[in-house]
This record gives C-alpha cells, structure tokens and sequence, in this order.
C-alpha cells in the first residue's frame, strides 16, 4: 500500500544555490546531501515544520533538463507553503529579497501570496483559515 509521497523533485541549475535559496532564505534544512556517481548528488531538504513532501534537488544534466529548469509547473504554481503566521513569514522573505508577484489576499482558504524562487518557480505561502 503507498503511504505518501517521499521526496518531490525540483530541478535546479546547482545544488549549492538552490540549498542557499531554500536553505538559507525560506528556512529548509537539509536532510542529506550524498555525493552519487558522475556528480550527482542525493540533496534532501525539509520544510521547517516537518510536514509534507521533502524537496529533492535533481540538477539538469542536459539541455532538455535545463531548458525546464523553473518551468516545471507550465507558469502555473509549483508547490504551496504553508505556515502557522502568514505576516511574520511574508515580511520574513521579503526582507531576504524574494519576490511577490501576486498577493498578499485574503480568500475562503486563507491567506495567501505569491512568489518566485531564485528559478522562477511559483510558489504560494499560504496560513490556512
């Protein structure tokens, strides 16, 4: 019986900028970075509250790889970040430079913005009502 999604891959130009950014800047830790054959590396990253699906960076080893690279989602949102304090989290990135292009709004679910990761991606920061 399938019991959850582990890991969900992003693909990235670099491992080392996409744990800055995640790591760094929206407060994931990082579960294990192993070194794999031909330069690949196994890099897990959890969100702070340890809920949900762990993060795994796949760096894009070819042109057709590289070309997705912050397009995964067709310009549509990636993944949705929950938090406990919208307010706090949101004033938090935006001092760190992370860019909001949508928000923030008050809907039936919740608080919620919009933002880019250093690829582009679109992600919500949501406070669920």
């Amino acid at each position: 019986m399938i019991v959850g999604i582990a890991q969900i891959a992003l693909l990235v130009r670099d491992y080392d900028e996409a744990k800055a950014f995640y790591g760094g800047i929206l407060g994931f830790s990082v579960v294990e970075d192993t070194a794999m054959p031909e330069g690949k590396r196994w890099v897990r990253l959890r969100a702070p509250g340890k809920m949900g699906s762990e993060l795994l960076l796949s760096k894009a080893a070819d042109d057709a790889q590289r070309a997705c690279v912050g397009k995964q989602a067709g310009g549509r949102v990636l993944f949705f970040l929950n938090t406990d304090d919208f307010d706090a989290d949101h004033a938090a990135f935006l001092a760190t430079g992370v860019e909001f292009v949508e928000g923030p709004f008050v809907r039936p679910y919740g608080k919620v913005a919009i933002f880019k990761d250093l690829y582009g991606n679109r992600i919500d920061l949501i406070e669920p009502a």
